[in-house]
């Protein structure tokens, strides 16, 4: 003790004041307690505090030191055991015995000790808080400590802690409401039996599993009888073989170990009324009476459906990881560059055999070092990976690689950040490619470029000097076959008439100028377009009117020979991207060839057609006798007289080459296909236009605003918004193979909304991951217009979560179509679309 206690034996202090003696008689009553006293003043298991008359603590035994963290140094003599305990349950013990003893007591140790200065048995609970502000409960036993004339002087709280009872009730408490939830739990089937199996209890959580009332199964089965047979079979056989005893197959094999004391949990199939089953997780306890003999047995059974899915789900997911894992290593070994990734700061933290290869270090001597130090220019290679770090990514980015035994390799360094899957940056994936070999080609190539170049401007300044040359003839010609043809027009017209003689000789003057004349155009023309001095002005321009136009002009020709002319009859919704003139030049030239080498009362039949990627083909087919391969490569080739060889066709052979010319300079091609015997087909492509707009007010306007009217019999629209140009060009790929679908395409929100009020296509393909506004956004655009409310919209999306389908689906997209496309749905699906809209558009009288 800290304290200094006086014994019997010794001598008091000096004191010559009757205070200092009643003192000293006090201390030594205090320590007349005998051998009780040194017991449990010695125990650690009891706190023993001695307090003087006022509460002040005298004596802090080792138990209460162990109990309350503090030294007895640190009380004796400074404080009451009321500042050791709860103050507020302190308080509440002041208000209560002032109630219960119709006395006024005061908050402090009063409160503690006050039924023991009355004489009065006291044993309460209270809250001890020890030193370092943790907190236990305690039971305190109060006693009053009196001199010989029964004068107190001061008290003794012995206390225990409580904890573990405490803790005991409150485990007893739960276990009671605990067995009480799970019998009536609808979570849990409870199944109680008597000795022998059969069924006694059978609560509602069992009749909710299994589909059995109770009244069906109590006094009836036992629960080997809702168990699956083969599965209780071989639990009786591993039971057998595990306890090395015979166990029936049968109610024995389920409650064999509980019945023997053992803890039993297991896994059984249960076969419901109906008699499906599904897996439950079941706890078998044996049930005893008084003596310890077992009366029956409770088998508490829990679905285990959903945990077996769980269990399948996540062993799917495991093995989809093993084989992402294997093919991700595989991708990165199988690469021919050398891959490497690097933390933040440029340290490699993975890399391929490529890369070993490349620096001549072992995977271990990489790992860990710095991506700076295998490069011949280190801070070269540091910025490499600051600019990645900061531009997201870098390309072509040239290095020089060194080996440990100092070999040196260009490379092309390209590199990207990479981060997990919270966005937060994990540090730089990158590739390094050998383009040692590239650049010495890069050298080659460059001298041959050069070679090339000084070749092609020999070429150029020669087709430049022919192309002059026969210009300046073609003009040379003119002014002569002028005075040819103009004389001789005066002398076909003069007076008097010419004779039947001259007649003849005139005409056969006149059709060999106007045929020179033509041969000088035709001339001039190629010289024009091979020095690019043809003015062009592109412009939307009717292809019926052109063909109009055209059919006017040649039908003088066919009828002379006899052929019938076939020209389509086109609504006012095909327009090209052409320069009239140029395009009614080069339909005339195909149709006057059709005529020339067309046999006398032949066919020409030409046809006008949209193609999937919004182009127009115009072909033109006539019955001539055809032509093999090998010439067909021949056709658009200058100065080739293919089917002239015999004589029986003039002309100079360059009027295609023209025409090829004029259809590539305005954004075209040109082709022709050819079978002997029954004639050839020339035709060429222009890109598509839609219909000016008229000015409101218009004749036209009706017809503008209803285009189901103008639609092509048989040929659907279908309007892409996507903002990829990868996936824009799939879809092209795919509906390219369709020619009876016209694709538009529009690549953000605003735009397609625009398209399709103005085009109204028969579906709309839309992406939901647009820029400015998604793909929700403007499908509500599209039905709050009434114009647009009608058309069918699907959806493409690399969304492809069940939430955002379901999401898209009550959005009212008719279809949610998920990336990457699998071409057969992607086609089915747009099929069905196309249907509905067929409907909406001429729903069924």
């Amino acid at each position: 003790m800290s304290k200094k206690i006086n014994k019997p034996d010794q001598a008091p202090p000096a004191a010559d004041t009757a205070e200092g003696i009643t003192e000293d008689r006090r201390q030594e009553a205090l320590l007349k307690t005998g051998a009780l006293q040194s017991a449990i003043f010695n125990s650690a298991n009891f706190s023993s505090i001695a307090t003087d008359a006022k509460g002040v603590i005298q004596i802090f035994n080792v138990g209460a030191e162990r109990m309350l963290g503090y030294a007895a140094a640190d009380v004796v003599n400074q404080i009451t055991p009321a500042d050791i305990s709860d103050p507020r349950e302190v308080i509440a013990r002041a208000k209560a015995l002032s109630a219960e003893l119709s006395t006024p007591i005061a908050p402090g140790f009063e409160a503690l000790v006050f039924k023991a200065s009355r004489g009065i048995e006291d044993i309460y609970e209270l809250t001890y808080i020890r030193k370092d502000g943790s907190r236990f409960p305690a039971v305190v036993s109060v006693t009053a400590l009196r001199d010989d004339q029964g004068a107190i002087i001061g008290y003794l709280l012995i206390g225990t802690d409580n904890s573990a009872r405490k803790r005991a009730e409150e485990a007893l408490l739960k276990a009671g409401a605990l067995q009480s939830a799970i019998f009536n739990s609808a979570n849990f089937s409870s199944i109680a039996t008597d000795a022998k199996g059969v069924i006694q209890i059978f609560n509602v959580g069992a009749e909710r599993m299994l589909g059995y009332d109770a009244a069906e199964v109590m006094n009836q089965i036992t629960p080997a009888d809702i168990s699956d047979p083969q599965e209780v079979i071989v639990r009786a056989k591993a039971l057998s073989a595990e306890l090395s005893t015979p166990i029936a197959p049968g109610f024995e094999a389920l409650v064999f170990k509980a019945s023997r004391g053992i803890e039993d949990i297991y896994e059984l199939t249960y076969i419901r009324k109906d008699g499906s089953r599904f897996p439950a997780v079941v706890s078998v306890t044996a049930l005893r009476d008084d003596q310890g003999a077992i009366i029956g047995y409770l088998l508490i059974g829990t679905d285990n459906t959903a945990r077996k899915q769980v269990e399948a789900e996540q062993k799917v997911l495991d093995q989809r990881l093993r084989d992402q894992q294997f093919y991700t290593r595989s991708l990165i070994e199988s690469n021919i560059d050398a891959i490497m990734t690097t933390d933040p700061s440029g340290i490699i933290t993975d890399l391929n055999k490529q890369m070993e290869a490349l620096t001549g270090c072992t995977r271990d001597e990489l790992i860990g070092a710095p991506f700076k130090n295998f490069f011949t220019d280190p801070e070269r290679a540091e910025t490499s990976i600051k600019l990645a770090l900061s531009e997201k990514k870098i390309t072509d980015y040239e290095l020089t690689a060194r080996a440990w035994d100092g070999r040196e390799t260009v490379v092309s360094f390209n590199a990207t950040t990479f981060y997990d899957r919270d966005r937060r940056l994990q540090g730089v994936f990158a590739a390094a490619r050998d383009i040692t070999e590239r650049k010495r080609l890069d050298q080659v190539l460059h001298e041959k470029n050069l070679e090339l170049e000084s070749a092609k401007s020999l070429a150029e300044k020669a087709s430049l000097a022919k192309s002059e040359f026969l210009s300046s003839m073609s003009h040379e010609l003119r002014s002569p076959l002028n005075a040819i043809l103009g004389f001789g027009q005066l002398m076909e017209s003069g007076s008097p008439p010419p004779t039947r003689i001259q007649k003849e000789s005139i005409s056969q003057i006149l059709l060999a100028g106007w045929h020179l004349l033509k041969l000088i155009d035709e001339i001039l023309d190629l010289a024009k377009v091979e020095s690019g001095q043809v003015p062009l002005s592109q412009e939307p321009v009717s292809v019926a009117e052109v063909m109009l136009e055209c059919q006017g002009m040649i039908e003088p020709q066919a009828q002379q020979r006899g052929i019938r002319l076939t020209f389509p009859k086109l609504d006012s919704s095909f327009y090209v991207h052409a320069d009239r003139t140029r395009l009614k030049q080069v339909l005339i030239n195909l149709l006057t060839n059709a005529i020339k080498y067309n046999q006398l009362g032949g066919a020409i039949v030409v046809e006008c057609t949209r193609s999937p990627l919004a182009r127009t083909r115009i072909s033109v087919r006539d019955t001539g006798p055809g032509l093999p391969e090998e010439q067909l490569a021949q056709l658009f080739q200058a100065f080739n007289r293919l089917g002239q060889e015999g004589g029986g066709e003039e002309g100079t052979g360059i009027g295609l080459v023209v025409a090829k010319r004029l259809v590539e300079l305005m954004g075209g091609i040109i082709g022709a296909e050819s079978t002997i015997g029954e004639g050839s087909v020339f035709w060429f492509e222009l890109g598509s236009m839609d219909e000016p707009r008229l000015p409101h007010g218009t004749a036209d306007e009706a017809t503008l605003s209803n285009p189901s009217t103008t639609r092509e019999a048989g040929l659907r629209t279908l309007l892409y918004i996507e903002d990829n140009p990868a996936n824009l060009r799939l879809v092209e790929q795919i509906v390219a193979r369709h020619s009876d679908i016209r694709l538009l395409t529009a690549m953000n929100g605003p735009s397609g909304i625009e398209i399709a009020r103005a085009s109204l296509p028969d579906v709309i393909l839309m992406d939901i991951n647009l820029p400015g506004i998604n793909g929700f956004q403007t499908l509500e655009a599209l039905r709050a217009d009434p114009a647009t409310a009608h058309i069918t919209v699907m959806a493409l999306s690399a969304n492809a979560m069940p939430a955002d389908i379901e999401w898209g689906m009550k959005a009212g997209f008719i279809s949610y179509i998920t990336k990457p496309i699998k071409i057969e749905v992607f086609m089915n699906a747009l099929d069905a679309a196309m249907e509905s809209a067929g409907q909406a558009i001429h729903p069924t009288p």
